[in-house]
């Protein structure tokens, strides 16, 4: 708690409105209701951020760049190239999967300009990135020969986007790394030669 109390209060207000966003969706979150509970004043808040759309641009903006700053990060380290490719994969869909269906519902109807420039900056930064890595594991002879790049990518999305929701996982049973174990099982173990499988199922116990 004292280090919470010892953040600037930009940091404070940034790191409240992301966790509320996030998990509720921004348009029933008010500015009173953060500063509030941050203990400042609307004055304070306007000193960093001119309305609400401002701050929601802000915490979309800076997971963006964090994002794309860890992808690049893990496409680069020294390590087996079938481990970095289930590192990068885990680690975007867990954080997209983190962002509830009432705040993409959200950014859909109240910040469409936003929410544009935002698809458009993931789909050029981060799925491109990771598109490009699936094409040259297929080179590498990683995935089968046979297998479409293409389509391995959108099962990955379409898994993420619908399965690792705060949503879904709260009406089910399964946890959330039975949810990804099941997933990574059942495109990477199809997808995979022999030897690259081989080498997944050896890596899986520290991935999960």
């Amino acid at each position: 708690m004292e280090a919470v109390a010892e953040k600037e209060p930009k940091e404070r207000i940034l790191d409240l409105a992301k966790e509320r966003f996030f998990k509720m969706g921004f348009n029933k979150v008010t500015l009173d209701e953060l500063s509030g509970e941050l203990g400042i004043s609307k004055k304070t808040m306007y000193k960093f951020f001119i309305n609400k759309d401002d701050l929601v641009k802000t915490i979309v903006w800076m997971m963006l760049k964090r994002i794309e700053k860890e992808v690049h990060r893990i496409s680069e380290e020294d390590k087996p190239f079938v481990h970095r490719l289930a590192e990068l994969i885990l680690y975007t869909g867990k954080t997209f999967g983190s962002l509830s269906k009432s705040f993409q519902q959200d950014m859909k109807r109240f910040a469409p300009m936003i929410w544009a420039e935002a698809e458009k900056y993931r789909q050029e930064h981060i799925v491109n990135k990771v598109a490009e890595m699936i094409r040259q594991a297929k080179k590498e002879n990683v995935f089968r020969s046979d297998i479409n790049d293409e389509v391995i990518v959108m099962m990955l999305a379409s898994c993420f986007q619908n399965i690792l929701t705060p949503e879904v996982l709260g009406e089910h049973s399964f946890s959330p790394k039975e949810a990804i174990f099941t997933i990574f099982h059942v495109i990477f173990e199809g997808a995979l030669t022999e030897e690259a499988r081989k080498e997944f199922l050896n890596y899986e116990i520290t991935i999960f």
